[in-house]
C-alpha cells in the first residue's frame, strides 16, 4: 500500500487538534456512559479524565530501555549536504520484523521504505518472524548474507535474539531498533538508537479514556502481553497505575496475560473466561488492537454489546468499531509510519558517523469516536479507507 510522503510540518498542530476533538467529545462520551450505567456517573472523575488528557498534549512520559530521557523526532533531520552524501553511498538496508500483516507493522515498513527511497538506500529484505525468536534469529542470519549496511528491527525476545544481533553488529551492520532492545546492548556502542511511541503515555491515555466512558465507576478486566517485551510492559504499567491511583471506584477484577502468536484467539479465550466468571464486568482493556479484536469477538458471542473496550494502536478493525460507536470507546495510538521515517533517518546519519540520540519517542495520540477519522490520517498519512469512513456514525 502506497503511503503519502512524510511531512513533519503540521505534526504538532495536528496533535493539538486531536486532543481538542477528544476533549470536545467528552460530554457526549460521558453522556453515553451515563445512559449505559443507569446514570451512575462520577462527574468529578469525568472532569479529571478530560483535564488529564488535555495535560498530556505534546508530553512524553516513557523513558528508554536504559532509563534514557526521550528526544524529540524533530532532532532527527538530515541537511541537504548529508542527504547527498548518503545518496552517493549506494547503501542497503534490511527490515527484520517481529511479525507482520497487521496495520502497525505494515505502516512501519511503509514509513521505512518511503524514507529509505528518499535517502537513496535500497531495501534488500523485509522479514516476518511470526513472533518466534528462533525464526527471527534465522531471519537475521539470512539477511546478513546480503551484507546490509543498516538493519532496522524489533526483537521478539531480548535475550534469545541478542547473540544474532551482536553478530550482525560485529559484521558491520548499523542497528536501529523499534520499541525493544536486545539484552545487554548499549546505545552508541552496540546499536544506533531506539525509536518508539510513548507507550507508557498511551497506556495512561487509554486509562483516562476508559475511565471517562465508565463515568469513573465500574469493574474491569485487563489482558496484557505475557512476555519480556519492553513497550507492552510500559503500556500495561501506564494503564494499570493510572486506574489504580486515580480512579478508586474502578476495580480491576480480572487480569490475564497472553503470549501468542495467536493474539486475537488467545485474547478471545481470556475475555470469554472473564465474562463468564464476572457477569458484572463493565469493561476490558487489551494491550493492543489485535488482542482487542479477540475481546470484541468474545463480547459479541456473549451478547455483551454494552461492554466497553479500550486498547492501544489504531488498527482498522478497532477504528471501525470506534467509528460505529460499538464496543471500543477509546485508545492510545502510535504513529508507526512516522516512527519508520525516523528510524530510516537515524540509520542514514549513523552511516555518516553522526552522533544520534539513543532514544526517540513520539507523544501519545488519544483517539475516540469523535476524532477517529482525523487520527487515521495522522497515523497513516492517508485518508481513512472507505470501509472506515462509511462506518462513521454521526
Amino acid at each position: 500500500m502506497k503511503r503519502r510522503p512524510f511531512r513533519r510540518s503540521g505534526a504538532v498542530p495536528a496533535l493539538m487538534t486531536a486532543m481538542a476533538v477528544v476533549a470536545m467529545s467528552a460530554c457526549s462520551a460521558a453522556g453515553g456512559s451515563a445512559s449505559d450505567t443507569g446514570g451512575d456517573v462520577d462527574q468529578a472523575a469525568v472532569e479529571k479524565a478530560d483535564q488529564a488528557l488535555a495535560g498530556l498534549e505534546g508530553q512524553v512520559l516513557s523513558t528508554g530501555p536504559n532509563g534514557e530521557q526521550a528526544e524529540s523526532p524533530d532532532t532527527v533531520e538530515l541537511t541537504d549536504d548529508q542527504l547527498n552524501k548518503v545518496k552517493a553511498m549506494g547503501a542497503t538496508a534490511a527490515i527484520v520484523m517481529h511479525y507482520g500483516g497487521n496495520d502497525w507493522s505494515t505502516a512501519q515498513v511503509d514509513g521505512l521504505r518511503s524514507e529509505f527511497e528518499r535517502l537513496g538506500i535500497n531495501v534488500v529484505a523485509v522479514t516476518d518472524a511470526d513472533f518466534k525468536p528462533e525464526q527471527q534469529v534465522s531471519d537475521i542470519e539470512t539477511v546478513m548474507s546480503q551484507n546490509p549496511d543498516i538493519i532496522v528491527s524489533i526483537p521478539t525476545d531480548p535475550v534469545a535474539t541478542a547473540s544474532a544481533y551482536r553478530a550482525a553488529a560485529q559484521a558491520g551492520a548499523k542497528l536501529v531498533f523499534m520499541d525493544n532492545v536486545p539484552d545487554g546492548f548499549k546505545a552508541g556502542t552496540d546499536y544506533v538508537s531506539m525509536v518508539s511511541a510513548d507507550n507508557y503515555g498511551n497506556g495512561v491515555v487509554s486509562a483516562h479514556l476508559l475511565a471517562r466512558n465508565l463515568g469513573g465507576k465500574g469493574n474491569i478486566g485487563v489482558i496484557y502481553h505475557n512476555a519480556d517485551f519492553f513497550v507492552t510492559k510500559q503500556r500495561y504499567d501506564g494503564f494499570r497505575k493510572t486506574i489504580e491511583e486515580q480512579y478508586p471506584d474502578i476495580k480491576i477484577v480480572a487480569d490475564q496475560g497472553i503470549a501468542g502468536p495467536d493474539f486475537a484467539g488467545d485474547a478471545q479465550a481470556a475475555a470469554n473466561a472473564m465474562l463468564s466468571q464476572n457477569p458484572n464486568l463493565d469493561a476490558i482493556w487489551a494491550v493492543w488492537d489485535v488482542p482487542a479484536e479477540g475481546v470484541m469477538a468474545a463480547a459479541r458471542s456473549a451478547g455483551r454489546s454494552d461492554l466497553k473496550i479500550a486498547t492501544e494502536d489504531l488498527g482498522l478493525n478497532v477504528a471501525i468499531a470506534l467509528a460505529k460507536d460499538e464496543l471500543v470507546v477509546g485508545l492510545g495510538a502510535q504513529r508507526p509510519f512516522d516512527q519508520g521515517v525516523t528510524e530510516a533517518r537515524l540509520g542514514a546519519l549513523s552511516l555518516l558517523g553522526e552522533q544520534t540520540p539513543s532514544y526517540v519517542a513520539w507523544p501519545p495520540l488519544p483517539v475516540d469516536h469523535g476524532n477517529v477519522l482525523d487520527a487515521w490520517k495522522q497515523v497513516y498519512h492517508e485518508d481513512a479507507p472507505s470501509d472506515l469512513a462509511d462506518s462513521f456514525k454521526d
